[in-house]
């Protein structure tokens, strides 16, 4: 595969560093909002942190003033008929970028600036961790349109924040502030605005550092469990754990822990 660098995304920069995916959406003048154009960067960007073994964990930010306002509803209006095939066109690619981050045995970590509205939240709960700055607001805005939620919202949102709560944020509208998305368990920590992406920088180095097959077995093991039942769980956990002890990581962190010493990970 060419390199992720020489291929042509208009949308969003691209570079890998010392084992991080560093993932920057980059069309502030239209406030990095979902389009076409976007959902198919978004989706060669996947594959190519999937296919990419230097690629141990991925971190997602923004420039300019919001981390993504949603659906480009400029575009969409000026799709008149043609609306609801660009649509279902674009959420192919939206969708399937959002179905390979989930299945990809990598982190990723997302760092929001300012506001992320519409499918841009919905971006925004498929993330495994989330890092936000302290005037970061997030609200669902779908139903304001006239429209229906997308981006898998239904699927994740309403699994970090639970039923009541996404009912709540689809039919009103309502906006929640920083403190609150994380009260709900929306995102995982605030820091100070202009800390946002060094914070989400810095947690995808520390995964891409560490044991990085095991963290990335273990995100899907998360995962799995989440949709299974005990014994199905039980017993993926059991093959996954066997199979991390006859790796490197397994036996040098075990070993470290024993010794009292730092371990050294390779990441296999």
């Amino acid at each position: 595969m060419a390199s992720i660098a020489r291929m042509e995304l208009t949308t969003i920069n691209y570079e890998v560093r010392d084992g991080v995916a560093h993932v920057r959406l980059a069309r502030p003048e239209g406030a990095n909002a979902v389009n076409p154009g976007f959902s198919r960067d978004l989706r060669e960007v996947m594959l190519a942190i999937e296919f990419d073994p230097a690629v141990k964990a991925v971190s997602v930010t923004a420039e300019g003033r919001v981390f993504c306002a949603g659906g480009d509803l400029k575009e969409f209006h000026a799709a008149g008929d043609g609306l609801p095939q660009l649509a279902a066109d674009m959420l192919v690619d939206f969708h399937g970028a959002i179905y390979k981050m989930n299945r990809i045995a990598k982190p990723f970590v997302a760092g929001v600036n300012g506001a992320a509205g519409g499918a841009g939240l919905s971006l925004v709960s498929s993330f495994d961790l989330v890092v936000c700055g302290e005037s970061a607001r997030f609200t669902m805005a779908y139903t304001r349109a006239g429209v229906t939620p997308d981006g898998t919202s239904t699927y994740f949102l309403a699994r970090h924040i639970g039923l009541r709560r996404m009912l709540d944020l689809t039919l009103t509208n309502r906006t929640l502030s920083a403190a609150e998305a994380e009260q709900w368990g929306l995102v995982n920590r605030v820091v100070p605005d202009d800390q946002v992406d060094a914070a989400a920088a810095e947690l995808a180095q520390q995964f891409a550092s560490g044991p990085a097959w095991a963290l990335g077995q273990a995100k899907r093991l998360v995962y799995a469990g989440f949709e299974s039942s005990l014994e199905t769980a039980g017993e993926l956990e059991g093959a996954v754990i066997s199979a991390a002890m006859a790796t490197h990581d397994g036996r040098e962190g075990i070993a470290a822990f024993v010794e009292k010493r730092s371990p050294s990970f390779e990441g296999r």
